[in-house]
Order: C-alpha cells, then structure tokens, then sequence
C-alpha cells in the first residue's frame, strides 16, 4: 500500500522547519558596483561541522522523474547544510520530512519555480533531487571533507507523488 502526497507552492514561511528558500529577496537587496548590480544579500548560510571540513560548489543535473512517482527513501546530511539553486527556469520539487526519532517522518511536497532554489538544513530528512520535466542543472552548495556525511532511510511503505500539474497533486 502507499501513501498519496500532496504538493505545496513553495514559500518561506512554510519551508522554514528544514531550511531556507533562496529567491531575490527585495528585502535584502542592495546596490554595488557603482549601482550597476542589485545584490540580494544572506539569502541563506551554508553550515558544516568537522575537523577538515569544507564549503564546495557544485553542479548537480538531475533527470526528470516519472509521475506517479513513489518516494521510498529520503536523505541527510548530519555534518552539513545543503543548497540547490536551479540555473534554468524550470519547475522542481523540493521533498522533505520531519525527524521522527531519528528517522523521516511523512513527507512534504513542494513545488519550487525555476528562480527559488532551498538550503536544507543539517541533517534535515530530504529527496534526492527531483526535477519534473526536463534534465536540469542546479547549483549546489554543500560540504566536503572527511567523514560520512550521507544516511539514508528506506520507507516500508512508499508515499506517492501523482503528476505534478495535476489537480489533484496540489493543495
């Protein structure tokens, strides 16, 4: 048996228990370079811990997912946050779950735009990356260095994702 997910739009306020949403922020621009660039400022911070640890920048291409998709297994990261900023304009999914003792509890489904990206939080549960209808590059921002930083947990039951442009996927 699985377990049907609904999908919500993409907002800070709701995303704020496992992360940060990074979007241009009127609130936090500011002008630079001779006022010929607007700069949104500490739209999210980057956290890792560890001896030889290390801020890196990388680019992820995920691959679309077919819908319905079954979400079996969710992520974290326990030594360090972890960024994705979309560099095309396309939708995405951003999944996440509650720490339950220890383990994810059911997940949440957001429905990101193509200029929001998120900062998972440390040791946040989330998806592995999730585009929706094209192959898609994403900035990512996470850490390096020694130590295992992945765990994974396996659901006994999948949840399931319908179509996301779907009615009734979404809340």
């Amino acid at each position: 048996m699985s377990h049907l997910l609904s999908i919500e739009p993409l907002t800070k306020e709701a995303f704020a228990p496992f992360g940060s949403v990074i979007e241009a922020d009127p609130a936090s621009a500011r002008l630079i370079n001779g006022g010929n660039t607007e700069r949104f400022h500490a739209l999210a911070e980057a956290d890792v811990v560890g001896e030889g640890a290390r801020v890196i920048i990388n680019i992820f291409r995920g691959q679309p997912r077919s819908f319905p998709y079954s979400i079996a297994m969710m992520e974290r990261h326990p030594f360090g946050s972890q960024s994705f900023s979309p560099l095309h304009d396309r939708l995405w999914l951003a999944v996440v779950a509650e720490d339950e003792g220890g383990r994810p509890g059911r997940p949440r489904v957001f429905l990101a735009g193509g200029r929001q990206g998120v900062n998972y939080g440390r040791n946040v549960w989330h998806h592995p990356l999730m585009t929706v209808d094209a192959a898609s590059d994403f900035l990512v921002v996470d850490r390096g260095g020694p130590g295992n930083n992945l765990e994974e947990f396996f659901y006994e039951e999948p949840f399931v994702i319908l179509d996301p442009f779907s009615k009734e996927s979404t809340r």
